[in-house]
């Protein structure tokens, strides 16, 4: 292994030895009974403003974001760039919709999402679905993480076949499995700060350095083939990448924080002005998220993919591999072991979190509401945290057995799925006004018709709905929860009229609006 990579690799096995030492000493953080579900899995719903500000930012801006943005940037161009406007919507709708459901939770004790539908619309069957929605979509997103420390592990020269080459991320899966099983929430939580702090730095200095080694923004841009800078124009009778630009930016927007990991670390704050404050802080992340996509432009400029010493990293990893390549040819060895650091903890803060919410949905939706509705809370607990377990070993099975585009396309399918329980969950929240039923045959044809969607475009996530001679290529999520949404609206008439029961709804003691 040569020097620069031994140095780079002792840093990056020092800080991960530090965020595994701060995981398990989370436990102690903010002391709860770790027996009981809502202190394990919610860390006791008491983190204020700034706590939940970084781990709402570990748990949104993971290490995968950071290397797939840039990547897309430096294989397809400025399409990459509708991350950015997305993170902008999100916000908005954090500030204006989800305090009143973290209301409604905190009140009647709700810790998932499927907690909510089934005490608002009473519909076990509507709570399933949205139960096994949020752990189908979540599974390919914590495999994907720990593709991201396989990317930068790749990247530090730690090589061999069979046990030796997977022997790292298993190590990585091990640390995790262990502090999130003893600290819960808290541990993701803790070790979000250092992440963010790590990843801002490396962020701030990459975009202050490289351009200078590289003669400055105008010299990469003139770098940069003129078809990756900007949208290409649509032709007659469609709206072309404009579309799928403007659907992608509003489905993403409208999908992310219903994603389990996403709305656990809201539930885990302390009030719903900590939500409202952090909408309006989070815009922070975004600047930071626009910052790192210029590195995909950078890597063009610099020619990474042209350089012989990064020819394998390339083949093993495409375009995943631009960031490493660029910061290992920019940097000296002990700023890349930070970077990779950064990106390595940036796998270990949203992974955690995901498995622990993935835990929640089974053990309060599946197995208290189905098999054993007499569990006691600690017995409640500790299902949880063994499910946490067998989440995190089925996504490390998946990404050492199966080819890594399935876990791409998998993830790429969850956002067509999770926008599904939109009207249950989100529009929910505020209007009683939709029979259950109809929400769920909404989101049962929403998630048929947007898999076929997905599936008919090769599983990219753009479709080409056509309406005569005219084409608007677009985000199948964004155009199926449209259909769910305008089918449930239909059909909550239809069944009100045909006496389908609807239980009361049980959140109006928590909260009179409806």
């Amino acid at each position: 292994m040569p020097q620069a990579n031994r140095v780079a690799l002792s840093i990056f096995v020092l800080l991960f030895c530090l965020v595994t030492w701060l995981g398990f000493a989370a436990a102690r953080w903010r002391r709860g009974d770790l027996d009981l579900l809502h202190e394990w899995g919610l860390g006791g719903r008491r983190f204020g403003t700034w706590v939940t500000w970084f781990l709402i930012g570990g748990d949104c801006y993971t290490a995968y974001t950071f290397i797939a943005v840039p990547a897309l940037a430096f294989g397809a161009g400025a399409v990459a760039f509708f991350a950015v406007p997305y993170t902008i919507f999100v916000y908005p709708l954090l500030f204006l919709l989800y305090p009143r459901l973290w209301q409604v939770c905190q009140k009647k004790g709700y810790i998932t999402a499927a907690d909510f539908v089934r005490g608002r619309f009473g519909n076990r069957w509507l709570a399933l679905a949205v139960t096994l929605t949020g752990i189908v979509a979540t599974m390919p997103y914590i495999a994907l993480q720990l593709l991201g420390i396989q990317v930068v592990v790749g990247a530090l020269g730690v090589s061999g076949s069979g046990l030796a080459a997977d022997l790292p991320l298993i190590i990585a899966f091990l640390a995790l499995a262990a502090f999130t099983y003893s600290s819960g929430l808290r541990a993701p939580a803790s070790i979000a700060i250092v992440k963010d702090v790590l990843i801002y730095f490396t962020a701030l200095v990459g975009i202050i350095v490289i351009p200078i080694q590289l003669g400055g923004f105008g010299r990469i841009f003139e770098a940069v083939p003129a078809q990756k800078l900007l949208l290409p124009v649509p032709g007659p009778h469609t709206t072309g990448a404009y579309g799928a630009y403007a659907t992608l930016a509003l489905g993403s927007a409208l999908a992310l924080f219903l994603y389990p990991h996403s709305l656990t670390a809201v539930l885990s704050a302390s009030s719903a002005r900590a939500i409202r404050r952090n909408a309006a802080m989070l815009p922070g992340f975004s600047v930071m998220l626009g910052l790192l996509a210029l590195f995909g432009f950078f890597a063009l400029a610099a020619g990474v993919d042209e350089l012989p010493e990064f020819a394998a990293g390339f083949r093993q990893f495409g375009n995943n591999f631009a960031v490493p390549a660029l910061l290992l040819h920019s940097f000296p060895a002990w700023f890349v072991g930070v970077a990779f650091a950064a990106i390595g903890i940036g796998a270990l803060v949203p992974a955690g979190i995901m498995s622990i919410a993935a835990a929640n949905l089974y053990t309060r939706n599946i197995h208290r509401e189905f098999l054993n509705t007499r569990l006691s809370d600690r017995q409640e607990a500790q299902i949880a945290k063994w499910t946490s377990l067998l989440v995190k070993a089925g996504a490390l099975v998946f990404i050492l057995f199966v080819p890594t585009q399935y876990a791409i396309q998998l993830q790429l399918l969850g956002g067509i799925w999770i926008i599904q329980t939109l009207p249950a969950v989100l529009i929910g929240a505020h209007t009683r006004w939709f029979n259950s039923w109809a929400l769920l045959a909404g989101w049962a044809v929403g998630t048929f018709t947007g898999t076929a969607m997905a599936v008919a475009a090769h599983l990219t996530p753009t479709y080409p709905l056509t309406f005569g001679n005219f084409s608007f290529p677009g985000y199948a999520a964004f155009y199926t929860v449209i259909l769910n949404v305008l089918l449930a609206a239909a059909l909550t008439p239809l069944f009100n009229v045909l006496g389908t029961a609807e239980p009361l709804d049980e959140t109006v003691t928590a909260d009179s609006q409806t």
